[in-house]
């Protein structure tokens, strides 16, 4: 069993071409992680991050864990930064390793970028020629059909679920202006101050059919941290501690966005499945999800993946409301990526424990005890459950 809990939090202001340093970022919501759980830099021994500095790709990853430790002084028993594994939830997965094994304490999980600032008409971090050279790897075999970013590998899901479950572009984009209204009592959301409508979404652009401009998340610069502790050590720290009461990480079917024997599900349902496997809590027993939400497609897939509602039903599931603060399962209650911004995965797990802490404010779901987040889209997830200790 996991002896592992969070214990703070901390976000940077999050900018569309803000012009700051990424350490800049970095250390404002580190400082402010450490003064949530009530820890001094002397306190925290370890230190983790996905996925590691790249140089290659602008802006997405600019910070490595050598640069953060130094900057903020930080004296460390154990560090590692994962590209690999189950998508961005890794780093949180491994600090919890970390501090049910007496490898560190306290350790400092971290996200940063400056994808908003680095980007411009030829350099971009997410498109696999944004940089020029040779394409290799797997996308090798999608680039020469034009199939030049994500959202053209998300559609190929989307468009299969509409051919095979009948799904509709009204329901994904119920979860979208849902999102947008969560945004508006978000300070801290990109898109908070203006609303959307129903009209406004299905009016936008066409990216990649059949998602549109509001499908899609918003690439920005910004900085998020997560504190995990050992649960003994939690306990006399500042706030009460969410516990880590599962995490799944299974990859049991093919690793591709493509080349998968079911287009109509992610790898989330293999991770889903394997944390089910390690509690006796339910679908049932959870208040709140935090899903990642790179494309909306994601989403319904996401739900499924949990067990919150059958195969081929996550459209539906929107689309009747539940996934609304006031439906059965508020979902991406602070805007999610779709409206607070890009901070792979690390904004959902930080609005997972805001609500938990009850600090939602104008957002808050009235007596939130239990949390899922699952990050990641298509070949790789990560899935959490969180309980308010």
């Amino acid at each position: 069993m996991l002896k592992a809990a969070i214990t703070g939090i901390g976000m940077s202001e999050l900018g569309r071409n803000t012009q700051r340093p990424c350490i800049d970022l970095l250390a404002d919501a580190a400082l402010e992680a450490m003064a949530d759980a009530g820890l001094g830099r002397d306190d925290i021994d370890g230190i983790t991050t996905y996925p590691g500095k790249h140089d290659g790709s602008p802006g997405m990853s600019p910070l490595g864990c050598t640069e953060v430790r130094e900057a903020l002084g930080l004296k460390t028993r154990w560090h590692s930064s994962s590209s690999e594994g189950p998508a961005q939830m890794s780093p949180v997965m491994i600090a919890a390793m970390a501090v049910s094994t007496g490898q560190a304490r306290h350790v400092l999980c971290f996200r940063a970028l400056t994808e908003s600032s680095s980007q411009s008409a030829g350099r971009r971090a997410s498109v696999p020629v944004g940089n020029g050279g040779r394409i290799d790897g797997w996308t090798q075999w999608l680039v020469p059909m034009g199939a030049l970013s994500a959202a053209t590998w998300a559609a190929q899901f989307a468009r299969r679920r509409m051919h095979e479950f009948g799904a509709t572009r009204e329901q994904l984009g119920a979860q979208c202006v849902l999102q947008r209204a969560n945004a508006q009592a978000n300070p801290r959301a990109i898109f908070h101050g203006k609303p959307m409508s129903m009209d406004d979404y299905l009016g936008a652009r066409m990216i990649a059919d059949p998602l549109g401009m509001f499908d899609c998340d918003i690439p920005i610069d910004g900085a998020c941290v997560v504190i995990v502790s050992a649960s003994d050590a939690a306990r006399h720290l500042r706030k009460p501690p969410i516990t880590i009461a599962a995490m799944g990480a299974a990859l049991t079917r093919r690793d591709s966005w493509d080349q998968r024997a079911d287009l109509t599900q992610m790898a989330s349902l293999d991770a889903c499945e394997d944390m089910w496997s390690r509690t006796d809590l339910k679908p049932a027993d959870v208040d709140i999800a935090a899903l990642y939400d790179g494309f909306s497609v994601f989403v319904p897939m996401w739900l499924e993946s949990f067990g919150f509602c059958k195969r081929g039903e996550g459209e539906a599931f929107i689309g009747d409301g539940h996934t609304a603060l006031t439906g059965s399962l508020p979902t991406n209650t602070g805007g999610g990526q779709m409206s607070a911004g890009r901070l792979h995965g690390f904004g959902h797990l930080h609005e997972a424990c805001t609500q938990l802490w009850g600090e939602g404010a104008g957002r808050q779901v009235a007596d939130a005890q239990t949390a899922v987040v699952g990050m990641g889209g298509g070949p790789l997830a990560g899935s959490m459950l969180l309980q308010r200790a």
